[in-house]
């Protein structure tokens, strides 16, 4: 018996060659423009670590501590990017304005997200370092904001630090109760909530149009990358502000207060991305105004003899 016993349904299914080959579980939440659940799979309050789908959370709090940036430098503080030179650069500027190094930067080594930058880095022989991994920015977001108040920087990832009491503080405000603090994969402070609050949150960051809202739908080629799907829908639906997280999840939100958020039972990221294309519909986002060129790219493809042969198709959202 686990926490999950019952909280799951199934969420998306891998077809190929008109076979039902794989099927991905799920839990999720999608509210109206009033606050109030509109559809579900699996349990809608579920509590999960959102991951980097709390970023937009975490930002918000660095805002309200005093953290003045421009729309590309809070974009990359919001992001997972791929870690093309565009995000570096970006990472090194929000560093560079408060007179903070690299080294400075608490998150793990790695090369970069993005297959197109970590073959160049490869080949440029770059050895892994926390500037190239993907929350980099977040990082270099929560070093400034240190800058600005004044406090010590050598253990702003610590729980009790000033600058994790005060995201812990303005995630509860945003009305998702913390469950449990982990310790996400890059090392910072991670959250446990429940969906809909996620949801709640999402809405109320979009709906305030915020500054942290106006920078991740200006930039969103800073918030992951070219190619990558959250950036591909925010630059497609107008007003909506979509964030991914490691281990299968996704948030989103458009101005009206329309929301939803998602956990993939076994982390999938393909399942993740399949399955926005049925949360969009489910908060009556009309897909039909969206090109196929696009609905193409969003999609997830399965493949046989490096053809397309079908799809990972998501399941439909209970109303």
């Amino acid at each position: 018996m686990t926490r999950f016993d019952g909280s799951f349904e199934p969420i998306a299914v891998s077809i190929r060659s008109d076979f039902e080959e794989c099927l991905h579980h799920g839990a999720g939440a999608v509210i109206d423009s009033s606050g109030n659940l509109c559809a579900r799979i699996g349990d809608p309050d579920l509590v999960i670590y959102p991951r980097s789908s709390l970023k937009p959370l975490q930002a918000s709090a660095m805002v309200d501590l005093g953290l003045e940036l421009p729309d590309n430098l809070l974009a990359v503080v919001c992001a997972s990017h791929d870690g093309a030179p565009m995000h570096l650069d970006a990472v090194r500027q929000v560093l560079q304005l408060f007179d903070l190094d690299e080294s400075e930067l608490g998150n793990t080594s790695s090369r970069p997200l993005g297959n197109v930058a970590r073959a160049e880095a490869w080949a440029a022989g770059v050895e892994p370092s926390p500037l190239q991994q993907n929350c980099s920015g977040k990082h270099a977001g929560m070093l400034a904001t240190c800058r600005v108040n004044g406090w010590p920087v050598s253990n702003y990832l610590d729980n009790d630090h000033p600058l994790q009491q005060a995201i812990t503080a303005t995630i509860s405000d945003f009305g998702c109760t913390v469950r449990h603090v982990g310790i996400d994969g890059c090392g910072a402070p991670t959250h446990a909530v429940d969906l809909r609050a996620l949801a709640s949150a999402f809405a109320a960051i979009v709906s305030s149009d915020s500054s942290v809202a106006r920078a991740m739908r200006s930039r969103p080629e800073l918030v992951g990358g070219p190619t990558r799907d959250v950036t591909v829908w925010m630059q497609t639906i107008p007003g909506l502000m979509v964030k991914d997280g490691a281990a299968g999840v996704m948030a989103a939100a458009l101005p009206d207060g329309r929301a939803c958020a998602y956990k993939i039972a076994d982390g999938s990221t393909a399942a993740r991305q399949a399955v926005m294309i049925a949360a969009l519909r489910a908060m009556d986002v009309d897909l039909d105004e969206v090109s196929a060129e696009t609905i193409g790219r969003l999609e997830v493809s399965v493949l046989g003899g490096g053809r397309r042969v079908g799809t990972l198709s998501p399941v439909e959202w209970a109303q």
